[in-house]
């Protein structure tokens, strides 16, 4: 019965969004594992279910919408558009519990080339006007990782740290460790210590020649590639005190929406390269506000949405429900790049969100 409800409420919810402007779409369940693997890497595969098809190649049951309904438009849908969908995904869960591993999700996606800010803030206005229309009145928390990465690409230090940081954003703890590294917060890791110290003593294709017969994959150029860079980047002086300083002070940023943005126009001198990015933020709480969104108490946090799927790159939103334990009930975000990656060479902004399907009617009590 909890399916059969689940599936309903997911199907009104895309219903509603018809209603509101957007085309229904459907989107395939089983893709191309390929695709997700060079999207974020080998670490999906302990989040979702793999398959091997005698024909097709390793496959991956849908691990969400978005992906598949990009590779649609990017295909020769029409623009300006806006999609919405139902319809089961599938996440492995790392331990024993209540939390599905199949379970519903009703969305919307805008894509549109004007406006970024505007789409942002219906997206988000829609989704809270729906949870409204069930009589829930749960806690939004929004961010913006848009800010953070500019901050990154934006810092006085090598690009390849800076594109270790990047590459981490959305892994809190190896970020942080990254950056307490790069900024003389924390000593070199003792492995690694050890290397740089015997290639101190001798060349790297002298050392490639004494360690025996290779076993890897990787070629000898390859490794003394990487034992120069690892050289390069033990020589990289650490980031500036101050520089360092307004970054972690970024990374812990949180207030209410306007209050937020104050504090970035505060540091945007001392930190320009934000300054677009802070921009943006701005105009979208103009946007929100014109859709009825209180900004002055809307809760901000500049690292929220740092440990979702990997391709949001701007705005980011959440809706709880009360009880810590249980996930969002409703998440979305801003994934500009991610077009890009899946449009073989073309692009077009988008932002979109997601309902969980079951976990309202569990809210609301429609169970039957």
């Amino acid at each position: 019965m909890r399916s059969t409800a689940e599936r309903a409420t997911s199907d009104r919810l895309a219903a509603w969004f018809t209603e509101q402007g957007a085309t229904l779409v459907e989107a395939d369940i089983l893709l191309p594992a390929e695709t997700l693997l060079d999207l974020y890497g080998e670490d999906i595969r302990a989040r979702a279910y793999m398959t091997v098809d005698p024909v097709r190649g390793e496959m991956m049951l849908r691990p969400d919408f978005t992906v598949p309904v990009v590779q649609q438009h990017m295909a020769g849908g029409a623009e300006p558009a806006i999609y919405a969908y139902s319809g089961p995904i599938f996440r492995k869960q790392d331990r024993a519990g209540d939390r599905p591993s199949e379970y519903h999700q009703a969305g919307i996606e805008i894509f549109r080339r004007d406006q970024p800010e505007q789409s942002d803030a219906r997206v988000f206005a829609l989704i809270d006007r729906v949870l409204r229309e069930h009589g829930l009145a749960l806690r939004p928390l929004t961010g913006d990782i848009g800010i953070l990465m500019a901050a990154v690409r934006g810092l006085a230090t090598s690009d390849r740290r800076k594109q270790a940081l990047l590459r981490h954003i959305w892994r809190p703890q190896r970020f942080r460790a990254l950056l307490d590294r790069f900024s003389g917060r924390a000593p070199v890791p003792a492995a690694r210590r050890h290397l740089l110290d015997r290639l101190a003593q001798g060349s790297p294709a002298a050392l490639i020649a004494q360690a025996g017969t290779f076993t890897g994959l990787r070629s000898e150029a390859e490794i003394a590639a990487r034992a120069e860079a690892l050289i390069q980047d033990a020589q990289t002086p650490p980031l500036a005190a101050p520089e360092a300083a307004l970054l972690y002070d970024l990374l812990s940023l949180q207030a209410p929406a306007r209050a937020a943005l104050s504090h970035l126009r505060g540091i945007a001198p001392m930190l320009p390269a934000i300054t677009p990015a802070v921009d943006r933020f701005a105009a979208r709480l103009e946007a929100l506000a014109d859709h009825g969104i209180d900004t002055d108490t809307l809760p901000f946090e500049a690292s929220h949405g740092r440990t979702s799927l990997e391709y949001y790159d701007g705005f980011v939103f959440t809706f709880h429900a009360e009880d810590p334990a249980l996930p969002p009930v409703a998440s979305g975000g801003r994934y500009d790049a991610l077009t890009a990656v899946l449009g073989q060479g073309k692009s077009i902004p988008a932002v979109g969100g997601v309902i969980r399907a079951g976990l309202l009617a569990r809210l609301t009590g429609d169970q039957a």
